[in-house]
């Protein structure tokens, strides 16, 4: 029974006759976009806007997507970013930096041509300021509970310090007479 052999190059050519086509969800740049941003010295936060922000403070996500905005064609796409810059920084510089990073790893992991990064600088803040706003409603309702929880542990010892030392002190001989 004869076999059939096929050299590399063969089966090379017959894996790029292949017919099809890859495409991308606009949440995968935006993913991509999101966390290459990430280590940028000056850049504190990528805004997802006033309701964004809102949302962020009452359910505690790291959602990379926020504040991204991506159109992606078959071989291109535009990325629109508000963000906050750190008080003091080189702002011209960051923008370099940010395009220089989007560019980099959109090439590297699509192959998708950037052709557009629009930055919107939406608020500048000192570090320790970012730092004071970021802490979410969920973050400070747990801090609120454990003071509360503290607060009713230490109660409960000192109520059951005193009903001790109280039940220690009564004798058979001190009951009140039942009511007959």
């Amino acid at each position: 029974m004869p076999t059939s052999t096929l050299n590399k190059s063969e089966s090379k050519n017959t894996k790029t006759n292949i017919k099809g086509e890859l495409t991308y969800e606009d949440k995968v740049l935006q993913k991509i976009v999101g966390l290459c941003l990430n280590d940028i010295k000056g850049l504190l936060t990528v805004d997802g806007g006033f309701f964004a922000n809102v949302a962020d403070k009452l359910v505690n996500t790291n959602d990379v997507t926020s504040g991204v905005d991506v159109e992606v064609g078959k071989k291109q796409v535009a990325v629109d970013l508000n963000i906050v810059a750190e008080y003091g920084i080189d702002i011209p510089a960051l923008y370099d930096q940010i395009k220089q990073k989007i560019v980099e790893n959109v090439d590297e992991m699509t192959g998708l041509d950037v052709i557009e990064v629009n930055v919107t600088v939406v608020d500048v803040k000192t570090r320790a300021e970012h730092e004071h706003d970021s802490v979410s409603v969920p973050d400070k309702v747990g801090e609120l509970g454990d003071k509360t929880k503290n607060a009713v542990n230490k109660g409960a010892k000192k109520t059951k310090s005193a009903v001790s030392t109280g039940v220690d002190k009564v004798t058979p001989d001190d009951e009140p007479a039942r009511v007959k």
